[in-house]
């Protein structure tokens, strides 16, 4: 079980990643953003209730609570759902980006299958009424064959499925402390994608998911729109090391995920290295 404390003072209302002063506005819609209620800054408790024995190849089915005092929280809908459940094996080969159901007690619950025996971690991203968004990790233990596959964390800045070549152009040039750009092109049949030839997916352009190779840091990130990339975002990568990055884009009613491996460096620390609006946990 674990607590998260609510400490941000305002959120946008359209992006709870989005948080900062009184008088800030949005930079992905240019909303004010709007004070968190005060009862809803206290403790949440998120908990994870899952059968005794998972193993791999079998569905297992996960239900989550978010509670305070016990009692069943109030989530809002974000990106057009309540709960975005995103899960990575170990060795972040392996990714999924879910959404749990909400059920008559007030719990979500989703059924999973999961490919190999070994450890996962589970990311919910929850906005709780009238407060600002969350992310809280959690782990799984998964029983059975392993495919004895070993992790590779090689460099890759270009990802080839279905047709399409996605490439993050600015892959060699990630660095921490800085409002760090991900930059994001779109091939398909020698075509280059703009931003009109993505369709909104989950209330955004895409969803673009990352996480720390070590400690298994994660960040929930979308992008903006008007930039001269197809998919483009502005992150704050707290540290620096080697991370795995999905990007999930719709085109043609399909979802396509691209998959990268970077390597972030340490960037020199500024003052605007506190102002960031991606979630990070």
């Amino acid at each position: 079980m674990n607590k998260t404390k609510l400490n941000a003072e305002f959120t946008c209302p359209m992006y709870s990643e989005v948080t900062g002063n009184k008088s800030d506005k949005c930079p992905k819609c240019g909303m004010d953003l709007v004070p968190i209620s005060n009862e809803n800054r206290n403790d949440v408790e998120d908990k994870l209730h899952t059968e005794p024995n998972i193993e791999a190849g079998k569905p297992i089915m996960l239900t989550v609570e978010f509670l305070k005092d016990n009692e069943n929280v109030n989530l809002e809908f974000s990106h057009e759902m309540k709960v975005h459940l995103m899960v990575v094996n170990e060795e972040l080969n392996w990714f999924r980006h879910i959404h749990p159901e909400e059920q008559a007690d007030g719990s979500y619950t989703i059924s999973e299958t999961f490919p190999n025996a070994g450890k996962y971690f589970l990311f919910s991203d929850f906005k709780p009424q009238d407060a600002a968004g969350i992310v809280d990790k959690k782990e799984i233990i998964v029983k059975g064959n392993s495919d004895n596959n070993k992790a590779d964390f090689s460099t890759k800045f270009v990802s080839v499925m279905e047709g399409y070549t996605v490439t993050l152009e600015n892959g060699n040039d990630l660095q921490t402390n800085r409002p760090q750009p991900l930059e994001i092109s779109v091939e398909k049949e020698g075509k280059k994608l703009t931003e009109s030839d993505i369709r909104p997916y989950l209330g955004a352009t895409a969803h673009i998911a990352m996480i720390n190779k070590e400690d298994k840091d994660f960040l929930h990130i979308h992008p903006m729109s008007g930039k001269p990339f197809p998919i483009y975002a502005e992150a704050h990568i707290k540290k620096p090391g080697v991370y795995r990055i999905w990007v999930e884009f719709q085109t043609n009613g399909k979802v396509h995920t691209a998959d990268f491996t970077v390597n972030v460096s340490e960037g020199e620390k500024n003052d605007n290295s506190k102002n960031h609006h991606d979630h990070q946990h």
